[in-house]
Formats: structure tokens, sequence, C-alpha cells
């Protein structure tokens, strides 16, 4: 009881602070979750517990596809690389389920971490002037 009751509560949680969150921290939330269900994934081959394994990985995987398919395509060579990073990590994440193997959990982890801590090192003013230039562009139809 207690358990589903805490579920319930991180859910609201989650879905309250998401509704008012600009893009930069989804974006920020999504890299908790995937590193989140990652080291849960990692537990899971450690203890052999498959299912959970299974569920984390899939999780994992939602993630990295919404954090591939929310990229500005537009902005070329950048998007690109991140785009390919993306689908090596699924391809990692892949390898790691299908061979138990907690390896490629931990070089995800190596090559997201600095993605991570320079994507919420960007300052507040360069947020503001990001959002402005994309409402802009929007504006124009572009």
């Amino acid at each position: 009881m207690y358990g589903r009751n805490l579920k319930a509560y991180k859910t609201t949680n989650l879905e309250a602070e998401i509704s008012v969150a600009d893009p930069h921290r989804i974006i920020s939330m999504m890299y908790d979750g995937l590193f989140e269900r990652i080291a849960q994934a990692k537990g899971a081959i450690e203890r052999k517990d498959l299912e959970f394994k299974a569920d984390r990985i899939d999780k994992a995987l939602a993630i990295v596809t919404g954090l591939q398919t929310g990229l500005d395509m537009s902005q070329g060579d950048v998007s690109q690389r991140f785009y390919d990073l993306y689908e090596y990590v699924k391809m990692r994440l892949n390898d790691a389920s299908v061979n138990l193997d907690t390896q490629p959990l931990d070089e995800i982890i190596r090559l997201l971490t600095p993605i991570k801590k320079a994507w919420d090192s960007i300052p507040e003013s360069e947020k503001q002037k990001a959002f402005a230039q994309r409402s802009k562009l929007e504006e124009e139809g572009r």
C-alpha cells in the first residue's frame, strides 16, 4: 500500500513539475530519468532480475528516443552528432540487455555525464536568449 501511494505521489509530482517546466528543464529532467533508469537496470542485471531489467532498459530507450526526436535537425552538424550519439546509446542499451552486461551502461553514463553537466551549467541569461530566439523563429513561421 505504501509503495503504491509513493509511486502515485512521485507520478503526480513529476507531472506537476513538467507542466510548468521550460524546455531546458525538461531536457535536464529527461537526462536525470535516463541516468536513474540506467542505474536501476544495472542493479537488475547484477541481481539477475530479468523482468525488471527489461522494463528499465525499455524506459531508458524511450527517454533516449525522446531526446533524439526532440532535436532540431535544422541546426546542422551539432544536431546530427547528437542524433548519432543517441543512436549509439540505444545500441549500447540493447547490448547491455541482450548480453546481461553492465559495462555498456557504465559507458553510457561516462559519455552522457559531461553533456548533462554542460547542459545544467548554461547560464539563465543564455537560456532566456535562446527561448526568445526560438519564439521569434516560430512567429516568423519557420
